[in-house]
């Protein structure tokens, strides 16, 4: 499946960061990991460093897919509201689901200190405006909520963004503990350290069958070879989903771009994280080379961005509405991409078995915050790799 249209920055600016083979002999492992994009590097990481024999498998280049065009947000928010989680999976699970997001961040946080690669981790804090005041709301009760179980939020009034910033909302939740990151490059870190600890990793491998008997999973290779694995989990994003019976989340279109590097941010000295309750929503961030990005004008469809008049078209809606917002800076597009993600009917990830697929463990981190999601997923799936016993697990079961 393409993924993305156009180049995206992250992968221009820092280009090739590291190669990894093809696979070219029999292999025996106790996971293989199908997907060596930020998901399965994840996964990788946390299973190498538990001592678990792991290989890494990819039909393209590492880091190729979603991770190379992500915005790079790590939002605890999930695309559903908390008031939306409390309905759908009851207040106990959507509270779990929140500090879950935080928990994530903080891990990435470290992970990144551990590799000796920022890999462009900042910690920001995120505003999430009202797009309007019929949305004020709605957006104070879900404020209230988040204070009560305890979350790193405050709210904020018209009156308190013309000290700070050149735009205006009827009203805000900021929320701390919120971070931005590479994950173009935070992919290839990963993965290198999880080879490192014993992980192997070959891109440019396809694996064309999965055949399952008493011993575990035979991975049938293109070009001859196998791999046998006591368990496959399967980090593929998208292109996993096309294995399931069952349809769990629809594939969405979104547009964005990076300026030219700016001499200063102002009228956003704070440099935050944006997003709107608007849906689809504008969502804004800032890079570690002093750029403004911008991204949304979501469109149904996975293929949607192909065309070139409504790429030029969305770009250009980006380029206004945050030259509105930040009428002081001179923003010039240097870099514009398009890509793919999905997003399930309650706005969380599925991670876990499925009847028709003995064996196989998905790890489906759909949604907005797909990272820190794929950070959930790799808790969850080290833990049952090692044999223990998650309790976190049954939120984001297929069966929910």
């Amino acid at each position: 499946m393409d993924l993305h249209s156009g180049i995206p920055f992250w992968r221009l600016r820092d280009g090739l960061l590291g190669t990894f083979p093809s696979l070219h002999r029999d292999l025996t492992t106790d996971v293989a990991v199908i997907g060596a994009g930020m998901t399965g590097a994840l996964i990788a990481y946390e299973l190498s460093r538990a001592g678990v024999d792991v290989v890494v498998l990819d039909r393209e280049d590492v880091a190729s897919g979603s991770s190379a065009a992500s915005s790079g947000l790590l939002l605890y928010d999930t695309d559903s509201s908390l008031q939306q989680l409390n309905r759908t999976i009851g207040p106990l699970n959507a509270a779990r689901v929140y500090k879950l997001g935080l928990n994530a961040i903080d891990r990435i946080d470290s992970i990144c200190t551990a590799l000796g690669d920022s890999c462009g981790f900042t910690r920001r804090s995120s505003l999430y405006l009202a797009s309007s005041r019929s949305s004020l709301r709605g957006l104070r009760q879900e404020y209230n909520l988040r204070h009560e179980l305890g979350l790193p939020v405050e709210w904020l009034t018209r009156a308190d963004f013309a000290p700070a910033y050149t735009f205006n909302a009827a009203g805000a939740i900021r929320a701390y503990g919120t971070a931005e990151v590479n994950s173009y490059r935070l992919t290839y870190r990963l993965l290198e350290a999880a080879a490192a600890a014993g992980a192997r990793v070959f891109d440019r491998t396809t694996v064309t069958r999965l055949q399952r008997d008493r011993g575990g999973t035979h991975l049938e290779i293109a070009g001859g070879h196998t791999v046998r694995a006591s368990r496959v989990i399967l980090a593929s994003g998208y292109e996993a989903a096309l294995m399931l019976r069952r349809r769990t989340g629809k594939l969405t279109s979104t547009w964005l771009f990076a300026s030219e590097p700016l001499e200063s941010f102002d009228g956003w000295s704070d440099r935050c994280l944006i997003w709107e309750t608007a849906r689809p929503y504008l969502y804004l961030r800032t890079t570690d080379d002093g750029r403004l990005l911008a991204g949304g004008e979501d469109e149904p469809g996975a293929f949607t961005h192909r065309s070139r008049r409504r790429f030029d078209r969305k770009i250009a809606r980006l380029l206004t509405r945050a030259s509105r917002m930040f009428p002081r800076m001179r923003l010039e597009v240097a870099y514009s991409w398009a890509g793919t993600f999905a997003t399930s009917e309650d706005g969380l990830p599925f991670i876990g078995t499925v009847p028709e697929h003995p064996g196989v463990w998905f790890a489906l981190a759909y949604g907005g915050n797909g990272i820190t999601f794929s950070m959930i997923a790799a808790n969850l799936l080290r833990d049952a790799c090692l044999g223990q016993e998650n309790d976190d697990a049954r939120i984001f079961r297929f069966n929910r």
